[in-house]
């Protein structure tokens, strides 16, 4: 009997993408690789648990949640979450950034300074520009500042963001063009708090990076795992969780948060028998692979 893997995750490397895997093992992810594998049968998806420890009462979790967690677990999870805003003791310095997902899309965010750019790949940002960087509070501060009085959003859902990639304009300088257009009215803003150095505008472009320049648009996503059914593609370009894989009616994007809490077992290919939702503006796909 093969053995079953459950996935933790997809973490982001300078080399790229990679699966992370209970235990400790890391799968890189390269262009041109087959991805496939199949969901045990007869098991049903539990939670990851919280914090490094496990669900204690291993909760069934629905097969649609990116988060796979109880409601329990989830709350432990963000309990001490800068993202949750749960804290305000951490002493190390913050960036302040711009994150440009598609057309119209652009949100402000705060990452740890030593984590460099990872936080923009893990969210799959198109392009970014840093504002500052200081302490946690100057940065929060600076955050709700832009959010008021520029109204910049904070969070940007991800079926948004895999939607408007299919019309990513082609030209750097077109994609950068809405960040340094709020990076400018940002800089003019008074109330800065002193404590937190501003930084000059460098757009970072991740269009290649994630492998979209030469990849055709997505016709759908998968919207969740089943027991007993295997997905099957050649990856063709990765953007934050999101895998895009060539299938025979075309590209489907994974959403590996999916995976997690799911027992996995490898598959030789073959086709792909998970629910997947069509994207509105991929008319005339055949119906055969929904």
């Amino acid at each position: 009997m093969a053995r079953t893997w459950k996935c933790t995750g997809l973490r982001w490397s300078a080399d790229g993408p990679v699966l992370v895997w209970d235990g400790g093992r890391r799968s890189a992810l390269t262009w041109g690789k087959q991805v496939a594998f199949e969901v045990a049968e007869g098991g049903g998806r539990t939670c990851l648990g919280a914090r490094g420890h496990a669900c204690p009462v291993g909760a069934a979790v629905p097969g649609r949640s990116t988060g796979a967690r109880c409601e329990e677990c989830a709350r432990l999870d963000r309990a001490h979450s800068v993202a949750a805003d749960t804290i305000a003791d951490d002493p190390r310095p913050y960036h302040v950034y711009l994150a440009w997902f598609g057309p119209g899309m652009t949100k402000v965010g705060i990452t740890a300074e030593e984590r460099g750019s990872a936080r923009l790949l893990e969210q799959g940002a198109v392009c970014f520009t840093w504002l500052g960087v200081g302490p946690l509070m100057a940065a929060r501060r600076t955050e709700e500042l832009l959010r008021a009085a520029l109204r910049v959003p904070d969070r940007i859902p991800y079926a948004e963001k895999r939607a408007v990639r299919a019309v990513l304009p082609e030209a750097p300088a077109d994609r950068a063009g809405e960040v340094a257009e709020l990076h400018a009215r940002a800089v003019k803003l008074g109330g800065w708090p002193e404590s937190l150095v501003r930084e000059p505008l460098r757009v970072v472009d991740h269009v290649e990076v994630f492998g979209l320049a030469r990849v055709p648009a997505a016709v759908g996503e998968v919207s969740e795992l089943v027991a007993g059914g295997s997905v099957s593609g050649e990856l063709v370009a990765a953007a934050g969780p999101d895998l895009h894989l060539a299938t025979g009616g075309g590209v489907v994007v994974l959403d590996t948060r999916l995976l997690t809490g799911w027992g996995l077992v490898p598959a030789a290919g073959g086709e792909l028998t998970v629910p997947v939702r069509e994207f509105r503006e991929a008319a005339g796909v055949q119906d055969g692979l929904f």
